[in-house]
């Protein structure tokens, strides 16, 4: 990996600097290319900093703020009244060229105004989508989008999504011509609403695209497709759902270890299994998600996430910003809509 330089929100998410300052330590340690600029309370950063060597001390920059942007707090007063925020001006570092990509656990709706104003989207791109990828039984991620950010989508802000989701499963899995879905309520080509039997359209037309129909709930996690694609007020109740059923089975597990010696051993044997698959289920928590269709790189990490969690969420900033995913998106996006008008 070349050098690049990443900016981190240091005070964003429900721990601030007490997890994202150790995150930063483990991910230089990891990465001895990488160069982290930590955004927010000065002294509060170099408390946490206090027994880091200078091998790692020499490759981080602070910038101090006075501000921070709360978990609860209204997306639209963060973006007029938080302008001296870590997360805004980890952003700005982002918008003006001096970091590759910006990583925030902060407020995801403040975080996305203040992505999409500050850094804008690509050229064809109406609105970013946020993605991460599940689990499947094949051992192989699924990319699901949007997962919330846009509850209402058009046909063509859908085709925007399945775009950039396959874009992104190409550069971060290395899959040449991954499997494109759109999520719907059935396979057959006369169900859905408009916008998605409209969308479906659009891409069987696109010969770029590796399209494959329309595919089901109880599929997602089957591993027979690599990207689905879906509006976020579906993509957010279908993760949801699926963590509460994750929740479910590991509340049972453990009721079972109450029962009978054979119970007991059965709980006490998958209980581990069932629960590594509940952190997977959230895709905040499950290696960050991105916000697609920007001009920048911006990565958002699980509010509460833990130290290893946060470094998943470091360590895909730096793919995305090594191998240059806006641009890969941004140039796949021009020469797809070259071929349609053509």
């Amino acid at each position: 990996m070349k050098d690049l330089t990443l900016a981190l929100d240091a005070m964003g998410g429900d721990h601030g600097p007490h997890i994202s300052v150790p995150a930063a330590v483990q991910a230089l340690t990891v990465q001895p290319s990488l160069n982290i600029i930590l955004v927010g309370d000065k002294a509060e950063i170099q408390r946490h900093l206090a027994n880091s060597t200078p091998h790692i001390l020499e490759r981080i920059d602070i910038i101090h703020t006075t501000e921070v942007v709360e978990m609860n707090e209204r997306p639209v007063h963060a973006l007029r009244f938080k302008k001296n925020s870590s997360m805004r001006v980890a952003l700005e570092l982002v918008r003006d060229g001096k970091a590759s990509a910006c990583i925030s656990a902060g407020n995801t709706g403040a975080l996305m105004a203040m992505s999409k104003v500050l850094l804008k989207t690509l050229p064809g791109i109406d609105r970013p989508a946020l993605v991460s990828c599940l689990p499947t039984v094949k051992g192989k991620p699924v990319y699901l989008l949007d997962l919330g950010a846009n509850v209402v989508c058009d046909s063509d802000t859908l085709f925007q999504f399945a775009v950039m989701g396959s874009v992104l499963c190409e550069t971060i899995e290395k899959l040449p011509k991954p499997k494109v879905s759109l999520l719907n309520v059935g396979i057959e080509e006369m169900k859905g609403n408009d916008q998605v039997q409209q969308a479906s359209q659009i891409l069987q037309n696109t010969s770029q695209l590796n399209y494959t129909g329309f595919v089901e709930g109880d599929e997602i996690y089957t591993g027979n497709v690599d990207v689905i694609v879906c509006d976020g007020f579906v993509g957010n109740i279908t993760l949801k759902t699926s963590e509460g059923i994750a929740k479910l089975l590991v509340h049972q597990l453990k009721t079972g270890l109450k029962q009978g010696f054979f119970v007991r051993f059965l709980s006490k044997l998958i209980t581990p299994h069932i629960q590594s698959l509940l952190s997977k289920m959230n895709p905040d928590h499950y290696n960050g998600a991105s916000l697609l269709g920007l001009r920048g790189i911006v990565v958002k990490s699980h509010g509460n996430a833990d130290e290893a969690a946060l470094v998943q969420a470091i360590n895909l900033a730096a793919i995305e910003a090594e191998r240059r995913l806006p641009e890969m998106v941004n140039d796949r996006l021009e020469s797809i809509l070259l071929d349609i008008k053509s």
